[in-house]
């Protein structure tokens, strides 16, 4: 018998398979606009005529990274999909734009359709929570680059925005506060640093306790899905705040990502004691003894995004973000200077 593409490690039935079981989820995330259905050479998606005055396309990508290796290691693949979204749709918002529409990129050692099904409904989750769709995918095995049950995953999402309504550090000034809308977990960044210090130098096993008298596992706390705040800084948009910027923290933590939005002109002021830092943080620190500078360059610190909002639009912000079932609080402001982003420690030592 000859060679096959099945015996080179690539299984086109386990792929018809996979799509197969998808479908369904990925139907669940359709917009109106959306215009065909799953299995064509490209997703189309229709903007409506007469809906924009100016519409300008953002677009944004972004994968998981060693959260994967999480995810692959607990044999938990339903959620990571969710971070997947976050981290691009919540990069689209940083404009002011909606996001319509969704693509991922998903490569394998070996295909298995169940763990590619499990991939693909964390990724119709995410989209589902953030309002858009999925109109399209890849999955591609990888057989000799990738070891079996490796695997790595991609987004792609595109949004929209009026012209007049992007925005950028024009608008921002002193005397602007900055709003922090809380995250439990490390979303998408700095896991190469956490597994080190959790995994390899303190040791603890995946399935034990995050910490002592934890509730939780240290997996379900590494797997934490990314909140996805897209959805509530659209509310605030949409309601007339006056939203000057928006920060994805990221990789870079509060420094790097709040630098971004800011103009040469003005600094920002971030208190560090102004809102509560999960406990994951406090344990990756202690265990690693890591330095505090170090900690808020890598991780959020338990800010997933700030939006710079008028003082006098402050109180609103919160209330109309709360209404979209987003927390908020104030944790720092803007002054003269020149771009740069100081964060003072916590006075009770936290």
């Amino acid at each position: 018998m000859g060679e096959s593409y099945e015996g080179a490690g690539v299984s086109i039935d386990a792929g018809e398979l996979a799509v197969s079981r998808i479908k369904d989820m990925v139907r669940s995330t359709y917009r109106p606009e959306v215009i065909g259905d799953i299995g064509g050479f490209g997703g189309l998606f229709g903007l409506p005529p007469g809906r924009y005055r100016q519409p300008v396309l953002v677009s944004a990508t972004d994968g998981v990274g060693t959260k994967a290796m999480v995810a692959q290691a607990l044999g938990r693949f339903d959620t990571i999909g969710i971070d997947l979204v976050a981290m691009c749709v919540d990069d689209l918002v940083c404009q002011g734009a909606e996001p319509l529409f969704f693509l991922d990129y998903i490569s394998v050692g070996s295909l298995d359709p169940d763990h590619a099904a499990a991939l693909v409904s964390g990724v119709a989750e995410g989209c589902r929570r953030a309002g858009c769709a999925l109109i399209g995918g890849e999955m591609a095995e990888h057989p000799g680059a990738m070891k079996p049950g490796e695997f790595d995953l991609v987004g792609f999402a595109v949004g929209v925005v009026e012209r007049d309504e992007i925005l950028s550090s024009r608008m921002v000034g002193p005397g602007d506060v900055l709003l922090g809308l809380p995250s439990p977990g490390l979303r998408s960044n700095g896991y190469s640093l956490a597994r080190r210090v959790l995994l390899q130098v303190a040791g603890l096993p995946l399935d034990g306790p995050a910490w002592v008298g934890a509730l939780r596992t240290l997996g379900e706390e590494l797997l934490e899905p990314s909140v996805i705040f897209a959805p509530a800084v659209r509310s605030a948009l949409g309601a007339g705040v006056a939203v000057h910027s928006v920060a994805h923290i990221t990789g870079g933590g509060i420094p790097g990502n709040l630098a971004r939005v800011l103009p040469e002109t003005v600094d920002a002021v971030v208190h560090r004691g102004s809102w509560s830092v999960p406990r994951i943080f406090g344990e990756i620190q202690r265990l690693g003894d890591v330095a505090d500078e170090e900690m808020t360059k890598v991780f959020n610190m338990g800010v997933g995004m700030i939006v710079v909002v008028a003082a006098d639009d402050a109180d609103r912000a919160i209330d109309v973000l709360a209404d979209a079932g987003q927390p908020a609080g104030r944790i720092g402001e803007l002054i003269r200077g020149s771009g740069e982003v100081v964060v003072l420690p916590d006075p009770a030592g936290r």
